[in-house]
């Protein structure tokens, strides 16, 4: 068998079959992974929410993970930012002829480390390969559903005024990782990627906490995005402390010289989240006993002022209105 994939194991066939036993079968099997044309699933309690999304980071390894950990990350997290549990996952790869079948593996075998850790089985895919040139290297999309855990789903048009603004750990990681592993300006730093599945810091939040008006994950466009979606969807303002901000002194540097916003540049595992001000102490102190959130802080006020702008005090004690966000800065980050 080649160690690379050819045409011919996209196009249903023998080889096919031969590729799915080989490399997704041995990863993702579990009591409801299936061959059939769909799995057969238990009904869950309740409401449910879904999600799905595409992944074409480039490049597709970089330090602190791969696309396929990605994927599995970036639904999961979809999920939990409605308050739902994520319990089954599909996923679609689309795989350029020539790609590295023990890469494809290591891809693979990320995304059934990461869904084992974040509880949510993978039941169902689809693969398909396209010619040399047609793609770059591999695509993967995901779809994931989810059963809701609290009773008032939260929402980006729930912030109050008196809002305490929470994220949930440093920012802009996991978008300047992605800049140095693209080597286009020789800059070295030691930045890993924050990519992880957050349900469980969701699950004790929700658990200590209860009603939170907003979790929204801090993909593309970073958290300075998800705060002017949500100034406009909940028709409020937003008061940041520059002092508060968490970034990782790598991070900043590397902003500095390319003159980056860290409050635009991806998270994958850093999300923001907004409670009534008196309830703020005890949700980080639940986000801190978790692994992946550790850092959480309050980094700001929901405010009745200045509706549809954020707003900074700054270190000197100034006041700034930051930038709305215009352009893709970081084409490919997820």
């Amino acid at each position: 068998m080649s160690d690379k994939v050819t045409l011919s194991e996209g196009a249903g066939g023998k080889q096919t079959a031969a590729l799915i036993d080989s490399v997704f079968k041995e990863n993702f099997n579990n009591e409801y992974f299936t061959a059939d044309d769909a799995a057969v699933l238990p009904k869950p309690n309740g409401r449910i929410a879904m999600s799905t999304d595409g992944f074409i980071v480039s490049p597709v390894f970089f330090n602190g993970g791969n696309i396929g950990k990605l994927s599995i990350c970036g639904t999961v997290n979809d999920l939990a930012c409605m308050g739902a549990r994520p319990l089954y996952l599909t996923s679609s790869f689309i795989i350029e002829e020539g790609f590295a079948k023990e890469d494809l593996r290591k891809i693979v075998r990320s995304m059934s480390e990461t869904a084992a850790y974040a509880g949510v089985k993978i039941v169902a895919g689809d693969t398909k390969v396209v010619q040399h040139g047609k793609a770059d290297g591999v695509f993967i999309t995901t779809t994931g559903v989810g059963e809701i855990i609290t009773e008032n789903v939260p929402s980006g048009a729930k912030a109050k005024p008196g809002d305490a603004v929470i994220v949930t750990g440093d920012v802009g990681r996991h978008g300047a990782t992605i800049v140095l592993c693209r080597d286009d300006y020789g800059i070295e730093a030691d930045i890993k990627s924050d990519c992880a599945p957050l349900w469980k810091a969701v699950e004790a939040a929700l658990g200590e906490v209860g009603d939170i008006h907003v979790i929204r994950d801090a993909t593309r466009g970073g958290v300075g995005t998800v705060l002017y979606e949500i100034t406009k969807e909940s028709n409020v303002g937003v008061r940041l402390e520059a002092e508060e901000i968490p970034v990782a002194e790598p991070v900043r540097g590397v902003c500095s010289m390319l003159g980056l916003e860290p409050l635009y540049l991806a998270c994958e595992g850093t999300m923001v989240m907004m409670v009534p001000d008196e309830k703020a102490d005890k949700l980080i102190a639940a986000l801190s006993q978790i692994p992946e959130t550790k850092g959480a802080k309050k980094i700001g006020l929901i405010t009745e002022e200045h509706k549809g702008l954020v707003r900074i005090k700054t270190e000197i004690g100034t006041e700034t209105v930051l930038p709305e966000p215009g352009h893709e800065l970081l084409p490919r980050i997820c």
